[in-house]
C-alpha cells in the first residue's frame, strides 16, 4: 500500500440534479460531513453560477465539472473565469492536446485554481474506446493522457478507480487523482463501467472520490454519505 493510501481520502458530493434549491437542501441535510461538492453540467447549465456562488456562502469547496475542451486561448479564459465564480478546483479534457494543457496549467497557476484533467470517461468500455478510434485498452490510454497533463504541467487528473495504482505508480504520490465512478458495496452501477467501492479507491491511493447518485437517492442521504465516509477514513 503507498504512502498516498495511508491519508484519508476525501468525498466529493456531486449535486447531479436540476434545481438549485434541491442541490443546496442536500448540503445543508449533509451539513459538516461534507466539505466537497461537484456541480457539473446539468445544474450549471440550467443555472450558471449561482449554485458555485451559493456553496462557497456555505463555507464549503466547489468542484466546476465542466470538462472543458477547447483551443488553448478559449479554454485558459474558461479556468479563469471558474476561478473568478469561486470554484476551488475545475477540468479540462486531456484529448485536447499539450498546447491547450499547457495553458490550463498556466492559467489555473494565474489564478489560484485546482486544475485536473480529464482521462478516459468511467462510463466508457474497451469497445467504446474502440469506437472512438483509440486502439488499445482503457488502462493504457489512460496513463498515456495522465502522463502528458504532468507533463504539461498539470497537478493530477480524473481517472477510473481501476487506474488509480497504475497512474499513482507512474504519476507519484504527490499527483492528485479524482475519481468518479465510486458505489457502495449493492449500490447499483447505473451507467458507469469502471467502479469501485470507497473503501477499495482509498486503498489503491485515491486523492479524491466523487459520489452522487448514492448518496443524493438515498432514503437516508445523511447515513449514506457517514458510512462512505467511514471507509475513507479507515473506519468501514
Amino acid at each position: 500500500m503507498s504512502d498516498m493510501a495511508e491519508r484519508s481520502t476525501q468525498l466529493i458530493v456531486a449535486l447531479d440534479m436540476d434545481a438549485p434549491q434541491d442541490a443546496l437542501r442536500l448540503v445543508r441535510r449533509l451539513g459538516p460531513s461534507v466539505d466537497w461538492y461537484k456541480v457539473g453540467n446539468q445544474l450549471f447549465t440550467r443555472h450558471g453560477p449561482e449554485t458555485v456562488r451559493a456553496l462557497k456562502g456555505m463555507g464549503k469547496q466547489v468542484f466546476l465539472d465542466l470538462k472543458f475542451h477547447d483551443i488553448p486561448n478559449t479554454v485558459a479564459h474558461a479556468v479563469g473565469s471558474a476561478a473568478a465564480i469561486g470554484a476551488d478546483m475545475t477540468n479540462v479534457h486531456a484529448g485536447g492536446g499539450p498546447a491547450m494543457l499547457a495553458e490550463a496549467a498556466r492559467a489555473g497557476r494565474e489564478a489560484g485554481i485546482l486544475v485536473i484533467a480529464v482521462t478516459v470517461l468511467t462510463s466508457m468500455g474497451p469497445a467504446d474506446i474502440q469506437a472512438v478510434g483509440v486502439h488499445d485498452t482503457p488502462e493504457a490510454q489512460v496513463l498515456r493522457l495522465a502522463s502528458l497533463a504532468r507533463d504539461c504541467g498539470l497537478p493530477g487528473v480524473v481517472c477510473s478507480a481501476l487506474e488509480i495504482g497504475p497512474v499513482r505508480r507512474a504519476c507519484g504520490n504527490g499527483f492528485v487523482l479524482v475519481v468518479p465512478g465510486i458505489r457502495p458495496a449493492g449500490a447499483a452501477a447505473g451507467d458507469q463501467v469502471r467502479i469501485m467501492t470507497p473503501g477499495g479507491a482509498r486503498a489503491a491511493g485515491a486523492t479524491f472520490v466523487v459520489v452522487g447518485r448514492p448518496v443524493y437517492a438515498a432514503a437516508d442521504p445523511e447515513a449514506t454519505a457517514r458510512t462512505i465516509r467511514e471507509e475513507l477514513d479507515g473506519k468501514g
